[in-house]
């Protein structure tokens, strides 16, 4: 008996020893593993459950790239739940954009947007959550027919055409104060509504306010609103099976009162189809596509190719205005280059200074500071930091376009540093992506580019812009807001007197 009770003895002891060994060898295992694995980045002080939501309820372009001074060019920051982290630097754009794209091209979605249901992501190009066969062939379709060179070229009577509109109707306002930004608005989404399913969205003048977009304008609005108010699910995970907020059916409801603007139209094609267009609906309809296909991506390219484009042209046509010397030094260049002809876009190419005041506008107020937000599917090393796989990943374009180590001046409008540079923003100087890099690139970029260079140059070449009341131009608003992308806070409204009074409009976009 007393032989049996100490076996049992000797085997408790010995399965206790096994056991602290064991518990030994993974606490050993993990603290080694702490000492060789690289520490995710640096970053301010998170409170529990809310993390850095409160240093970051305005201008967050603003406030990370002061705490870069701090925390270093890649840190990182909690949202709730979420781990935020940030590149603010050329080599930080480099790494997350390139060398690690494969890794770090996922897409985090606000769970307020449609694309962010598995079943409509699927039909999203840039909200499209992975970089998986279908995204490629749907981004395959878009480049073919809507942004090759040879597409983009196809295009240009219609954005010549809706040019010419837009001046002709300033000319009936000449002398009068007129809010350019809602204008310039209204002629993206002609432009885009004409590429896309031939329809003019609006009316320049009096019949506008019944035109279907007018109700199309209500909506975007709306939809930008919803999109960067904070959803509670977006910060706290656990809440994303209820729409507490109800934005979700918001969203919804939105998306599905614009369809309805095109839905006759798509109704009609397909009912008459030997009716060609050669517009990028037809396009769609010949590959087979679905109603619900066709309608999410037309929307997601409509709202693309509008809403930073607008946001360009402003900011490029209020620094002209604002800066004299660089007003004259265009203009210069128009007569010395171009003369007493009918501008063309293809004239753009014989204006280098215009080009690179563009350039400089786009550097000054980049249209998506952080980007479109990425996610790393996998863990990965950036800069000898660890991005774990799930982390949101933002690149801080803002903050590289104002970095005085990047810039000389920063803060000032100087064009000339783009002349003979060899700098651009196609993804070869990465302290200049505006426009993302890699997978995620916008695709849209060549059409965009025209488009905006040819607006500016035409409104210049045609118009003297004055400010109201009298101002000198020196004191034109030129503060900025950040509501998802980087607006002008205020409309530009300005006086147009028109320069040329012997050019033949009419003959504009012919």
């Amino acid at each position: 008996m007393e032989m049996h009770y100490s076996s049992n003895e000797n085997v408790n002891n010995a399965l206790f020893f096994l056991i602290f060994v064991f518990m030994l060898v993974i606490i050993l295992a993990k603290i080694k593993l702490r000492r060789t694995s690289a520490p995710i980045p640096p970053g301010p002080f998170s409170w529990p459950v809310i993390g850095n939501l409160l240093q970051l309820r305005s201008n967050p372009h603003i406030k990370l790239k002061n705490m870069a001074q701090t925390y270093g060019p890649i840190m990182s920051l909690r949202l709730g739940a979420r781990l935020v982290v940030v590149g603010l630097s050329p080599k930080a754009a480099s790494e997350i954009l390139k060398t690690h794209d494969s890794i770090l091209s996922a897409r985090h979605l606000s769970y307020t947007h449609p694309s962010s249901s598995p079943k409509l992501n699927k039909f999203a190009i840039g909200f499209a959550k992975e970089c998986n066969e279908h995204w490629k062939n749907l981004r395959s379709i878009c480049r073919v027919g809507l942004f090759s060179a040879r597409a983009v070229q196809s295009q240009v009577k219609i954005r010549e055409k809706n040019v010419a509109n837009l001046v002709k109707y300033l000319h009936t306002k000449e002398g009068e104060v007129v809010d350019m930004s809602d204008l310039i608005f209204k002629l993206t989404l002609n432009t885009m509504g004409n590429i896309l399913f031939s329809m003019d969205l609006f009316e320049f003048g009096p019949e506008e306010n019944h035109s279907p977009g007018a109700q199309l304008k209500v909506l975007i609005a709306k939809f930008i609103n919803l999109l960067a108010s904070p959803n509670l699910a977006d910060i706290f995970p656990i809440l994303r099976r209820w729409d507490i907020q109800g934005k979700q059916k918001m969203a919804k409801d939105i998306h599905e009162k614009m369809f309805t603007i095109w839905n006759q139209t798509l109704k009609e094609r397909r009912e008459k189809k030997n009716i060609i267009r050669e517009d990028f609906l037809d396009t769609l309809l010949d590959i087979g596509f679905n109603d619900d296909q066709i309608n999410h991506l037309l929307l997601e390219l409509l709202l693309a190719g509008t809403d930073t484009t607008k946001i360009i042209i402003i900011w490029a046509l209020s620094n002209l205005i604002k800066n004299k010397n660089e007003m004259y030094k265009v203009r210069v260049e128009l007569q010395t280059n171009i003369g007493d002809k009918i501008l063309e876009e293809s004239d753009i190419m014989v204006l280098p200074y215009l080009q690179a005041c563009v350039k400089e506008t786009i550097r000054m107020h980049p249209p998506i500071p952080f980007l479109l937000p990425h996610r790393a599917t996998e863990t990965c090393n950036v800069m000898n930091f660890t991005i774990p796989k799930g982390s949101q990943v933002l690149v801080n374009t803002w903050a590289m376009a104002n970095d005085p180590s990047i810039w000389d001046d920063p803060s000032s409008y100087r064009p000339e540093r783009f002349l003979d540079s060899g700098i651009d923003f196609k993804g070869n100087n990465f302290e200049f992506v505006p426009f993302g890099l890699g997978r995620r690139m916008c695709p849209g970029l060549p059409m965009a580019f025209a488009q905006v260079q040819y607006v500016v140059v035409c409104l210049v070449n045609t118009f003297n812009w004055f400010v109201p009341r009298d101002n000198d131009l020196d004191e034109l608003d030129m503060e900025e807001v950040y509501h998802l992308a980087m607006r002008k806070k205020n409309p530009l409204e300005v006086i147009p007197r028109a320069v040329n009074q012997w050019i033949d409009i009419m003959k504009i976009g012919e």
